[in-house]
């Protein structure tokens, strides 16, 4: 990975290109967290090569920064995440240009709402945005997102694993946003903060996601760049589900045991971490995924569940059916009273077969509700 002293003159955008023909909206945020600035250096590395070998090119391409503060002293964040403040109350303050929020993260995310929101206006077609990630710990890329069919489709080009249901466990996230709003948002974990095959793997994401926009042709994306793909063949599982989050703070003491990587498969009540209180056991079987292995963050390890494709190809086709709108029918089940997408699953049935189930039909579990759980449609439009 080139040396992080090239971060220090970073702006906000790192290149920006328009084609000749109208054509979608592309963008890429890197670096939303400050220690992980291989997005940056892929976004520079794919900018390079449309400049060096003019194409036929359509649309744009956008691509930002994310948190320059942290990007500048090598931290995950300065004083709050950036990637759990994009809820609906931060950004109509941030809109409102409201006080209240004086944190270095509240400045940036002003600042990347204001180019997003520039570069949709200026460009009314279809949007597609790719979240770049790495993690603190070894192991093979995966893709996190929203479960829409739109945002399937381009997981689904990108290597790696597809990992399921993270919109259930973290909030305020930029994904989450940007699928609240309409458009196509995946988020790319590439590997290793610091791995130069994390590089390669972001510059091929932004290559297939140019490429499945419609933007340029499957022939740029050059072989070199391709090959890393080949290195993450038939290590995971395709797609995976996550089961359980274990959170912490920063007064736990948490710490990772040591040789975990991504997606390695544990046992239950397999040693997993120690904090303050004792041993953390895994509380059953399935795989591991990110080990925190640095200071800073609030997600201790995530564990996941392997899921047939079958059953995604099964779900696509109930979708297309609109066969959510049945689950309503279902005993235990009644509309939400304010919320046009949302379900209230009872307690005495919200059991695990009938989670299955709604997630199957394309719902996901937003929030807590007095006497049951709100369960919310992450189709493409309302199903009442």
């Amino acid at each position: 990975m080139p040396d992080d002293e090239t971060l220090v003159p970073l702006q906000r955008v790192i290149a920006r290109r328009r084609g000749r023909e109208p054509g979608p909206l592309v963008v890429c945020v890197a670096g939303i967290h400050g220690n992980e600035p291989a997005g940056i250096h892929a976004c520079r590395r794919v900018s390079e090569s449309l400049e060096r070998t003019p194409t036929n090119f359509s649309g744009e391409w956008l691509a930002l920064a994310g948190n320059i503060a942290a990007l500048r002293r090598n931290r995950r964040f300065v004083d709050e995440d950036l990637n759990r403040i994009w809820r609906p109350e931060r950004i109509q303050d941030c809109r409102s240009g409201l006080p209240g929020h004086a944190t270095a993260e509240s400045l940036e995310q002003d600042q990347i709402m204001s180019e997003v929101e520039s570069a949709l206006a200026s460009n009314p077609t279809a949007a597609y945005f790719l979240d770049m990630h790495t993690t603190s710990a070894p192991g093979a890329s995966f893709s996190v997102f929203s479960d829409t069919l739109r945002n399937r489709k381009l997981a689904l080009s990108l290597p790696g694993a597809l990992v399921l249901g993270l919109e259930e466990h973290l909030d305020g996230t930029l994904l989450n946003y940007i699928s609240r709003i309409g458009h196509v948002a995946v988020g790319f974990e590439s590997g290793q903060h610091l791995s130069p095959v994390s590089v390669d793997l972001h510059e091929l994401a932004i290559w297939k996601t140019l490429v499945l926009a419609g933007c340029v042709d499957r022939s740029r994306i050059p072989e070199t760049v391709a090959v890393a793909a080949r290195t993450q063949a038939n290590r995971v599982p395709r797609i995976v589900e996550i089961g359980y989050r274990h959170g912490v703070s920063p007064d736990d003491g948490f710490a990772m045991e040591p040789g975990f990587e991504n997606m390695r498969e544990v046992a239950s009540s397999e040693l997993l971490a120690r904090d303050r209180n004792g041993e953390v056991r895994s509380r059953y079987r399935g795989r591991v995924l990110m080990p925190l292995y640095q200071k800073q963050g609030s997600d201790g390890f995530f564990i996941v569940r392997d899921v047939k494709r079958i059953w995604l190809s099964l779900s696509t086709l109930a979708r297309r059916l609109r066969m959510g709108r049945l689950a309503r029918y279902l005993p235990g089940v009644r509309r939400h009273p304010t919320l046009d997408d949302a379900l209230v699953v009872e307690w005495t049935v919200a059991r695990g077969f009938l989670i299955d189930l709604f997630h199957f039909l394309g719902y996901r579990r937003r929030s807590a509700d007095g006497p049951g759980i709100v369960m919310r449609w992450m189709g493409e439009t309302p199903r009442r």
